[in-house]
C-alpha cells in the first residue's frame, strides 16, 4: 500500500491522526496532515484504510497493496 496526502485539500480535522498515529501527524501551526509513512507496514493497513474513508476532505489517497 502506498499513501499520499493532498495538503491543499486537508481541513485539519485530525481523524487520520486519531485512527493511525503511526502513519499520520499534524503540523502544529495549522493542523494540516503530515504523512509519516508513505508505505506503512502491513499491520497498519486496516487503520490507514479507515482513516482514508473517514477523512472529511478526501485528502488521503491509497494505491496498491492489500
Amino acid at each position: 500500500m502506498e499513501v499520499t496526502v493532498d495538503e491543499a485539500k486537508c481541513c485539519g480535522a485530525g481523524q487520520c491522526v486519531l485512527i493511525a498515529p503511526e502513519v499520520f501527524d499534524q503540523r502544529d501551526e495549522d493542523g494540516i496532515v503530515v504523512l509519516l509513512a508513505a508505505e506503512p507496514a502491513e499491520q497498519w493497513h486496516p487503520a490507514v484504510r479507515e482513516a482514508a474513508s473517514v477523512c472529511p476532505a478526501a485528502a488521503i489517497r491509497l494505491t496498491g497493496g492489500s
